[in-house]
């Protein structure tokens, strides 16, 4: 088993585990008549735009989870507005919002596209970087998580970011606690839990060692 950076030919396996993940960390593929429409919106864009921040975890039955991050939000947000979102608008229709409790998971991913989550300023000023962590359950429990939560963080560390952000669904109770358990915060919870972790206090500190 070995964690490693991302490849250009990882990409379907980015699709793959964002699907058999994407139900609050369970198998999500019955969900989806398109089994792709989860990864365009949470996996894909990482790997074809900043692929220096993705990591994935391999076994002999392949890859089987990934960390995946973006170091300036906002700049992620606008790439993915010129390059990535123009296709994926035209291919998959927005859904009827007269119906909108009556949508399909489908439906709900393909709003989604047309109109992705943004990060707010205020949010950006102290965590403007964020990520997404997915593992297989056979990947689960044995270190992979927090061997790919470590990397990536040194890896933003390294690049200057300020600090990271990241989206957890009310659902995924096993996540919640790993997440705490490495020092990461609640910044707020509204139907799930946006949590983050600041560095620039280590950052200060740092910079405070140097200068004596």
């Amino acid at each position: 088993m070995i964690v490693r950076r991302y490849r250009s030919d990882d990409l379907r396996d980015l699709y793959r585990v964002c699907l058999q993940t994407g139900q609050s960390g369970d198998d999500a593929t019955a969900l989806y008549q398109d089994p792709d429409l989860l990864g365009h919106i949470f996996a894909a864009p990482y790997g074809r735009f900043e692929p220096a921040l993705a990591f994935v975890v391999e076994d002999r039955l392949g890859v089987g989870g990934y960390c995946l991050g973006a170091l300036d939000t906002r700049a992620f947000e606008r790439r993915l507005e010129e390059r990535w979102w123009p296709s994926l608008r035209e291919r998959y229709a927005e859904p009827d919002l007269g119906r909108r409790d009556q949508w399909t998971p489908d439906e709900q991913a393909a709003y989604l596209i047309h109109h992705p989550w943004r990060a707010d300023d205020e949010l950006l000023a102290d965590y403007p970087s964020h990520l997404h962590i997915d593992l297989l359950p056979r990947l689960q429990a044995q270190g992979q998580g927090r061997q790919l939560m470590g990397i990536q963080l040194t890896a933003l560390r390294e690049r200057g970011s300020g600090g990271v952000h990241f989206y957890v669904t009310a659902g995924n109770h096993r996540a919640q606690g790993f997440y705490h358990h490495l020092g990461f915060s609640v910044l707020r919870a509204d139907g799930g839990y946006l949590m983050g972790m600041t560095f620039l206090a280590a950052r200060r500190r740092a910079a405070a060692g140097t200068a004596r």
